[in-house]
């Protein structure tokens, strides 16, 4: 396992892993698995409580990373319901023992019944780190996007939020649906709960895929509304 600490662009390759540190926080972006997904384990700084968005695959690599760099697993939070992304979590869960939460819509599937159920606008808090509870309906019934805000600004002092969207939120557009109405449903509160609410500056974080942040896709809105996916 490779770790990157001081050059995080956004991108890491199969098996790879990459940590970017903020003003009270690490993110540390692993891509595990036969369809890629990204793990994210964000830690903060003060106190060293950890939480692992979607323990997707490859428990050994996701052990090791918790081992070097967050030993302390406060909380797995599973992004939604579809096994992909959670295909370590009861191995991470025996291990660790650590409590898990996902959203009452996503939680009959999974593999470990979730000690918390989140629902939108709630909140989590991991050491000194603040999440808000996002639910994105649409591409699953209970996915959740968390939303870190207070650990980073920006070059004029502004807060910068960094916003672990699950595979509700990619460059380039929303994530797949498949009935009719879910991809309305979808980007309609992708636009509402998203677009309309954090700034251009907003860092996402994808369950697949290179990072990208809200002004760069929030030109393409109607883009994708036209085109229907």
């Amino acid at each position: 396992m490779t770790v990157v600490d001081d050059n995080y662009t956004g991108h890491v390759e199969p098996r790879a892993a990459a940590r970017r540190t903020l003003p009270g926080a690490s993110i540390v972006k692993v891509s595990v698995g036969p369809m890629d997904n990204n793990a994210y384990l964000v830690t903060c700084s003060r106190t060293g409580e950890t939480v692992l968005i979607d323990a997707a695959n490859d428990a050994p690599i996701l052990l090791e990373l918790l081992d070097r760099y967050a030993p302390t697993l406060s909380l797995i939070v599973t992004s939604h319901q579809h096994q992909d992304h959670w295909l370590a979590l009861e191995q991470v869960v025996d291990v660790t023992g650590a409590t898990t939460a996902a959203h009452r819509l996503d939680a009959d599937p999974l593999p470990v019944t979730p000690d918390r159920l989140l629902a939108d606008g709630d909140s989590v808090d991991i050491g000194d780190l603040h999440f808000d509870v996002i639910h994105l309906r649409g591409h699953t019934p209970g996915s959740v996007a968390l939303a870190l805000r207070g650990a980073d600004r920006d070059a004029d002092g502004g807060e910068r939020v960094h916003l672990f969207t699950g595979d509700c939120l990619f460059p380039g557009g929303v994530g797949k649906t498949w009935k009719e109405g879910d991809f309305e449903q979808l980007l309609g509160d992708v636009s509402s709960r998203v677009f309309d609410v954090f700034a251009d500056q907003t860092v996402v974080y994808p369950g697949h895929g290179d990072d990208t942040t809200l002004g760069a896709e929030r030109p393409h809105l109607d883009e994708w509304r036209e085109r229907g996916w």
